[in-house]
């Protein structure tokens, strides 16, 4: 059977430096022909994993902007602030991105499947708790447990993905999961826009509810264990048998598992396409949409839903740049292939080019149109439906061209991504509002675009240059430096 780098029977999620896990059994044979091994399963069934972890991922995101509609509710209801009601929101993206270095070494040990099962059920029960919830402290901590527990997929999403995918096809599927997880924020503000202006706040947390309970139930049909060890084969005669938790792995959980992904940050590839990655997503995503209620509110006079239905301009943005991101990608690395005979994974950088030619001219037109527009008009939707586009075009992109620069760590290399977006991204609301009453819409735009210029495009062909050449060396092509 012919196998791939990426198949690999490996735990990636225990994977370090110091002891990367490996197939104990020492028989390839048995290992290729058992049917509970990922590798061997259908491609319907690989299909639907990756689209539950992206979709479960997409929730985290969701959950958390999704109450950006209903900020002026909660600080009438709860005696408190608009700003003080968007930290709800502003902890829970710090949550999200420190979270999975717990979860991490937890799934290497006890599998992802037992986790996603207890992810999904805490979060319902969280969410059940916030729509009781009669004080702004209470729903303060319904928001930090959702945030934590919904959060396993952000992290090791690439891991599934990497097992799961040929290299041919890898850019394609952590598309899926980059863009649902993405577009997550602009749609929880647009579809709890119209919850909360027709059927009242509190059913904003009933349907997050619901939806995990859903995912509980898609889980239970059709999830299945990802991180395989012939050493711990379960016994599909019996009964549930998947749902009863076991260990998975014989290591013992220390120090090192829970920080092992701040080590990535001494490999320049993965630390300045991360970096880059976290600066734009901050300002072709984050920027706008936490200024989008406050700048169509306060200008335009809107309410909940209308300054919902603004958001399909991200979502459409989102779309369009999935759809060239991560096909374009793979098909441009399949033409190098024929081209040249080889490829390496700082080819795919020359697509991020045209996701940074789109965000630049996307942000500048959303700033300077909506700072000078007197009535409601299109142009700074249409300018943010630009931004997006670039925005996820580069997101799939650097994500896979990290992956592929460590391969072996693949998980890790997710949670290393999400920890530095979203810190990054929880930084900013705390000074946007002071630098878009300074500088006016279009000025503070103006600013966004140079910081992405000098901070993130810069170091890209920076690292494209060193990258591509020290692959081309024979030794570059073995140590990949």
């Amino acid at each position: 059977m012919k196998t791939s780098d990426s198949d690999v029977s490996i735990h990636l999620e225990n994977a370090s430096p110091k002891q990367p896990l490996q197939d104990s059994s020492g028989d390839e044979d048995s290992r290729l022909v058992s049917p509970q091994d990922p590798r061997n399963w259908p491609l319907w069934k690989k299909n639907a994993q990756i689209l539950m972890v992206a979709f479960h991922s997409m929730m985290g995101t969701f959950m958390a902007a999704g109450i950006i509609p209903a900020y002026d509710k909660f600080a009438e209801e709860y005696g408190v602030t608009v700003p003080d009601a968007s930290y709800l929101t502003s902890f829970q993206i710090l949550l999200l991105g420190l979270s999975p270095l717990i979860w991490n070494p937890v799934t290497a040990a006890y599998g992802r499947y037992n986790v996603s099962l207890l992810s999904v059920l805490g979060s319902m029960a969280c969410n059940i708790g916030g729509a009781r919830c009669t004080s702004y402290g209470a729903q303060m901590a319904t928001r930090v447990l959702t945030a934590f527990l919904i959060s396993p997929p952000i992290g090791n999403g690439s891991g599934v993905i990497t097992q799961l995918c040929e290299p041919e096809k890898r850019a394609q599927k952590l598309g899926w999961w980059t863009l649902m997880t993405t577009i997550g924020t602009p749609a929880g503000p647009f579809f709890m826009g119209f919850v909360t202006k027709h059927i009242g706040v509190q059913w904003i947390f009933w349907i997050f509810a619901i939806i995990n309970f859903c995912q509980f139930l898609l889980y239970l049909v059709i999830g299945d264990e990802t991180i395989y060890n012939p050493d711990t084969e379960r016994d599909n005669s019996k009964a549930f048998s998947k749902l009863i938790p076991r260990r998975i792995s014989s290591r013992h959980l220390g120090l090192q598992d829970f920080i092992a992904p701040f080590a990535l940050a001494q490999y320049p590839r993965i630390l300045i396409a991360t970096c880059a990655h976290a600066i734009t997503f901050c300002y072709a995503n984050i920027a706008i949409i936490v200024e989008m209620p406050i700048a169509f509110g306060e200008k335009f006079h809107f309410d909940a839903q209308q300054i919902g239905l603004q958001f399909i301009a991200i979502i459409i943005g989102c779309v369009l740049g999935e759809q060239v991101s991560g096909p374009m990608s793979d098909w441009f690395l399949q033409r190098v292939q024929q081209k040249r005979g080889h490829s390496y994974p700082a080819d795919r950088l020359w697509l991020s080019y045209i996701a940074f030619a789109t965000i630049i001219p996307g942000l500048l037109t959303w700033g300077f149109q909506l700072q000078n527009a007197r009535s409601w008009n299109v142009t700074p939707c249409v300018g943010a439906a630009i931004a997006s586009f670039g925005n996820q075009m580069q997101t799939t992109i650097l994500t896979t061209f990290a992956v592929e620069s460590k391969k072996e760590r693949a998980a890790e290399v997710g949670i290393f991504i999400n920890i530095c977006r979203q810190i990054y991204g929880f930084i900013g609301p705390f000074y946007f509002p002071d630098m878009f009453a300074a500088l006016g819409l279009g000025g503070a735009a103006g600013v966004m675009v140079a910081i992405i210029g000098g901070c993130a495009l810069f170091p890209i062909i920076a690292i494209q240059f060193v990258a591509t050449r020290a692959d081309s060396q024979p030794l570059g092509r073995i140590i990949r430096a």
